[in-house]
């Protein structure tokens, strides 16, 4: 994790709620997140354990689809987030924190080339002439490794496959030299082969910027790939954090194991079978006592895991939240060390 001195981002104890027929749901429930200054920091989980309205929450844009930030701080470059004005949000979105998403064609507009699209964020948020913004563009097209850029900025979304269309989007993202780069499950759709390609341009551009990248994503081989610390959330919490190596080298909760055992390259590393992990997620209106995981724990104690909520604890390796985490931490590391 960060050193206080370092961050760029903080998220401490982040309460986001939605409503619905139960009343207001909790969707994140206290998380705390950090991101170092060139860092590469990766949130992983399953679909509803509350990876990305967690960095929705912490830019302003939750409130646009009816929910609310119902207590927590967001502090961003020294600024507080969390009660910001749209306006002064409008001007960080975009140019000092950019974002890149799962399907680029929900991001790019059909009905413009993406030179067009590229250089309207350079205008609009360093107030570049139309002739210096498509310049930018057609040099941030480059950036990215798309042949014949000058050319090709001529073109439309639709012209271009999956991946040269995620290449474009952070072409976008990154045309205004963003401290942070917030990148939400942006490989997700592409095929094995383009899914490593991207995550290498990411890296490479990241190494060369020098900016901060927040990763959301539920694949845990994509977190080998690009991330130096990882944080675990599992039913609207933080279930684990800690470096990218000690976790993948000992995981702390049954849920990182789990997931980390589901790998295909581990159990082939161990001479084994995936495993699965068995249940589903409880909805948000129907969390169970205790331990959110304790219905799909194969390590459940009753009392311990099911009464009380356990709390994240805090130490030297990182944060983890099971009661039972220091007896079980032999255990699930030989879950996942061949």
């Amino acid at each position: 994790m960060a050193d206080q001195q370092d961050k760029l981002l903080e998220i401490r104890d982040l309460t986001v709620q939605y409503p619905s027929a139960h009343g207001w749901l909790t969707v994140v429930d206290r998380v705390s997140v950090s991101v170092g200054r060139n860092d590469i920091v990766c949130i992983v989980g399953e679909s509803g354990s509350g990876k990305s309205v967690t960095t929705q929450a912490a830019v302003g844009l939750v409130q646009a689809k009816g929910g609310r930030i119902a207590s927590g701080s967001v502090q961003f470059d020294g600024q507080e987030l969390v009660g910001m004005g749209n306006r002064q949000l409008n001007r960080l979105r975009g140019n000092d924190i950019g974002f890149i998403f799962q399907e680029p064609m929900s991001s790019l507009n059909p009905a413009y080339t993406v030179g067009e699209q590229i250089a309207e964020v350079v205008r609009r948020h360093r107030g570049a002439s139309r002739t210096d913004a498509w310049q930018r563009a057609v040099q941030m097209l480059d950036r990215v490794h798309i042949a014949s850029a000058a050319s090709r900025a001529h073109d439309y979304p639709h012209q271009f496959s999956g991946g040269m269309r995620q290449r474009v989007m952070i072409a976008m993202s990154i045309a205004c030299d963003p401290k942070l780069l917030i990148a939400d499950e942006p490989t997700t759709a592409l095929d094995v082969t383009i899914q490593a390609r991207i995550l290498d341009l990411l890296k490479e551009v990241q190494r060369d910027s020098g900016m901060s990248v927040l990763f959301i994503t539920h694949d845990l081989g994509v977190v080998a790939e690009i991330a130096r610390s990882v944080v675990v959330m599992y039913g609207a919490q933080v279930v684990e954090a800690a470096p990218v190596d000690e976790l993948f080298a000992s995981p702390r909760h049954p849920y990182t194991a789990g997931l980390l055992g589901a790998m295909p390259q581990v159990a082939l590393a161990k001479g084994v079978d995936p495993i699965s992990i068995p249940g589903t997620v409880a909805q948000a209106h129907d969390w169970p006592a205790g331990c959110r995981f304790n219905p799909r724990c194969i390590y459940r104690q009753d009392g311990p895991c099911t009464t009380a909520p356990v709390p994240l604890s805090t130490d030297d390796h990182g944060m983890v939240r099971c009661a039972l985490a220091a007896s079980l931490r032999p255990t699930l590391r030989e879950m996942v060390v061949a």
